[in-house]
């Protein structure tokens, strides 16, 4: 079968390869039968080990839905009573993160910082020492509406050091930047299939401590579908997803983590590395704009200022690449207008060059000036 290979330059669902497409043509299963509850406990244990985990102290707990089902999974579930939780938030993930705690009516203190910089320590560690019901600090590792990373090594020492859990998103660098549970002081992480491990949309999982989730099973229970522990008692009992897992999704899965293993840490940072030198190359080349400094980048996704011309017109450049093969994304930033292109997916150095030459010939169709204009 031939498959149109398009490149997504979005923030996910990735460019993924035929295999893992094909993965999903198997024949049809019931998802209680032992041989798929013997797969999905098989990539459990995988996921764990992807940032390094150990299995005897941390487990992955899978989930149907998009990665903000995991950071509404943690919050909700993670939080005893009494006990309040501290976001710092420096983007829109993380607002994210805020408004799950809105929603819920949890106890909770919003940080806002500069979205164009890492979070500051010094004010993290001092709300800390002010709000001893501080039990859980959550954040995100690349804020991905603007490509920032954050210093989650240093916020999860703090989190530990006055003796709250650290949760962090991780939807966007899990299975790309190597990450360690332990160096990296994390309880839990979280990530869904269609970022870094190069699947398909619709399964997602927490990743964290064993001991922690038994111990929430006496917190408030806030979710019926979203509850950590309850998710996770019914694997172990049975083997099962609680509710009906997506099987075809899965057994994508799968062949994604065997293709994940057959690339190796290192060399698939390497990858990621070169696409992403290269999207700042063909930027720089144009005349673009950056809003995060390159210091403090993600090395995954670059949030690109519009230019400063009347000629420019987003969903015209947009359209034009898109009918090539190539995707851009919307900004999401509320104060600044800009788009993205991501190092994500199934993706490499030779594919950025291929949508540079694409992305050029748009900015010369519609009269926008190269180099690009900005005031």
């Amino acid at each position: 079968m031939e498959i149109k290979r398009n490149i997504l330059l979005n923030p996910g669902p990735s460019t993924t390869t035929d295999t893992v497409k094909m993965a999903q043509i198997v024949p049809d299963i019931c998802p209680r039968e032992k041989e798929f509850g013997s797969m999905m406990k098989g990539m459990r244990d995988e996921l764990v080990k992807i940032v390094h985990g150990n299995t005897d102290e941390y487990t992955a707990v899978l989930f149907c839905g998009s990665g903000t089902i995991n950071i509404d999974i943690c919050l909700n579930s993670l939080l005893p009573e009494g006990k309040k939780i501290l976001v710092v938030n420096n983007g829109a993930y993380s607002t994210r993160a805020v408004e799950i705690c809105q929603y819920y009516g949890m106890p909770h203190i919003d940080l806002k910082m500069p979205i164009d910089q890492p979070a500051d320590l010094e004010l993290v560690e001092k709300t800390l020492k002010e709000n001893p019901d501080i039990a859980l600090v959550h954040t995100t590792h690349n804020e991905t509406g603007t490509g920032l990373l954050n210093p989650i090594r240093r916020i999860g020492a703090l989190a530990h050091k006055y003796g709250a859990v650290f949760t962090v998103d991780t939807t966007s660098t899990y299975a790309m930047r190597p990450i360690s549970v332990y160096d990296d002081n994390i309880d839990f992480c979280m990530a869904s299939a269609q970022k870094g491990i190069m699947a398909m949309t619709g399964l997602s999982f927490v990743i964290g401590r064993t001991d922690i989730i038994k111990k929430s099973a006496e917190y408030p229970k806030r979710s019926y579908y979203c509850n950590l522990f309850l998710q996770y008692d019914f694997f172990e009992k049975t083997g099962e997803m609680h509710f009906t897992p997506p099987v075809q999704t899965i057994y994508a899965a799968k062949q994604a983590l065997k293709e994940y293993w057959a690339e190796g840490e290192e060399n698939k940072w390497a990858r990621h590395t070169r696409v992403f030198e290269a999207i700042h190359a063909g930027l720089e080349e144009l005349g673009f704009r950056n809003v995060i400094k390159r210091e403090w980048q993600s090395g995954l996704v670059v949030s690109v200022i519009y230019p400063d011309d009347p000629n420019w017109d987003f969903m015209k450049v947009h359209d034009y690449c898109y009918e090539r093969g190539f995707t851009i994304y919307p900004g999401k930033i509320s104060t600044t207008n800009t788009f993205r292109l991501c190092a994500l997916g199934a993706i490499d150095k030779q594919d950025i060059e291929d949508f540079f030459k694409v992305f050029k010939e748009a900015l010369e169709r519609y009269n926008i000036s190269i180099p690009i204009i900005y005031k």
